[in-house]
This record gives C-alpha cells, sequence and structure tokens, in this order.
C-alpha cells in the first residue's frame, strides 16, 4: 500500500536518497523547520505576561508579531521587548483592541492579514488558544472557580471544534494548558497568601511553580512546521501537575 502523503527529503528520506544519489548533498534540516521567517503572527493579551513572552518567541523564531490587548497604549515592559527584538532584527507592533468587540477584532485581524484571511485566501497556518489544567481538572486549593474552570473547558472544545472545521483549509488548531506559571499577577495574589507559593509548588512532581519563559518552545513548536501533523490537541504545560 502507497501513502497518499508526500514524503519530504528530511530524516530518514534524506538519508535513502543520498545512500541512492552521491550527488545529493546531507543537510542537518530538522531546525529549519521551527523557523518562523516571512510569517505573521498575532497575539492576544500581548501585552504583558505570558501573552508577550509568546509573542517574543514567535518574533525569535523570525516572524512579524502583532500584539493585541486592551489599553489605548503598551506599557513599559512591551516597549522593552519590541525593542529587544528589534536590536534581534524582529518586529514586534502593539494594536489597542477591545477582543470583547467582536466586529472591531476583526477588522483589526484583517488588516494585518491573518484570522479569516488566511482561510480567504487558502494559507496554511496555526491557531494557538490559551487553555489551562483547569479546564481539565478543579483547582485543589483554591475555590469559588467555577465561571474559570468552566471557561477553560470551554477553550478545549472550541480547540477541538476548530481543528475539524479549519482542517480542511490547512489551519491546525491546538491549545495550551499552562499550570500555575508566576507571572506579575500571580505574585501579587502569591504576596497577599502566605505559604501558598508552597502549596502550589507542592502540586506537581517537580516541586515548583513554572515561569512563563518555560512555555517559548511548544509555542514556536505550535506556530511552526515542526507540527505539521498535530492539531485538535492540548499541549499541558504544568510541571505534571495532572500526573499525580
Amino acid at each position: 500500500m502507497r501513502s497518499t502523503t508526500q514524503t519530504p527529503l528530511v530524516g530518514v528520506a534524506a538519508a535513502l536518497q543520498v545512500s541512492s544519489d552521491p550527488s545529493f548533498t546531507p543537510k542537518k534540516t530538522l531546525f529549519d523547520k521551527f523557523s518562523l521567517q516571512g510569517r505573521v503572527g498575532v497575539v492576544t493579551g500581548g501585552n504583558r505576561g505570558i501573552g508577550l513572552e509568546m509573542a517574543l518567541a514567535l518574533c525569535e523564531a523570525g516572524a512579524t508579531v502583532y500584539a493585541l490587548d486592551l489599553p489605548d497604549s503598551p506599557g513599559e515592559e512591551f516597549i522593552a521587548t519590541a525593542e529587544y527584538a528589534k536590536k534581534l532584527g524582529s518586529t514586534l507592533k502593539y494594536v489597542s483592541i477591545d477582543v470583547t468587540d467582536q466586529k472591531s477584532v476583526w477588522d483589526k485581524i484583517k488588516a494585518i492579514a491573518a484570522g479569516q484571511q488566511m482561510t480567504r485566501f487558502g494559507t496554511p497556518g496555526s491557531i494557538i488558544p490559551m487553555a489551562s489544567i483547569s479546564g481539565s481538572a478543579t483547582n485543589r486549593v483554591r475555590s469559588c472557580l467555577g465561571a474559570y474552570n468552566t471557561s477553560k473547558s470551554a477553550v478545549l472544545q472550541m480547540t477541538r471544534s476548530l481543528a475539524c472545521e479549519l482542517g480542511k483549509h490547512k489551519i491546525r488548531v491546538n491549545s495550551i494548558s499552562p499550570g500555575y506559571i508566576y507571572t506579575k499577577m500571580t505574585a501579587a495574589y502569591l504576596d497577599s497568601q502566605p505559604g501558598l507559593e508552597e502549596k502550589w509548588s507542592n502540586l506537581n512532581p517537580l516541586g515548583r511553580i513554572g515561569r512563563p519563559d518555560e512555555l517559548r518552545g511548544v509555542t514556536a513548536w505550535l506556530a511552526s512546521d515542526a507540527s505539521t501533523f498535530c492539531t485538535g490537541s492540548d499541549i499541558i504545560v504544568s510541571g505534571g501537575h495532572l500526573a499525580w
């Protein structure tokens, strides 16, 4: 039986090609798959925290990135990060937007050639919704989070549904579910709750809270051609929180 999937000349296929054709030049190609050179990325909530970390990761991989967020102007953290991206030869731009205003969102996304334009022009792409371990398990040390947990479960189902709907357009959709991550926002909460950081840390096998930069690798992987056969999945980055 012959597969209908075309095999690129990488990996073992490249090795076999070299054995049958000495003129074929061997080349390391693995890291090329992670390149986002010449591509455009859009990150909502990109003014700070995890969103900004994801935006910079895409920039470092070669993409031109537009960070969408609510404030009329970017914060100092974003400005410093955009300057850093510029020094790396990348472009990180800020767009003020209210994501609850659907028409405004689509108008601005269309203006930067993303979103629905991917389908319109037949451009393959990757959509990465941000879920949470709270969408798969109930938080043990926090209460009154029914609405939040339910919303994150909805993100997981939305991811699967969009993956099925957009697969024919060669658009992949995979969510990321972070565990407890130490950001400025969570730091403020932890500072007001003595002993809580230790409790959170003890909820996973690695015994610590994660860092925003530890989401960079999975973000670049899902956005790039290194994950071309991955869609409809939820990637859990939690230090093993759900493994207990």
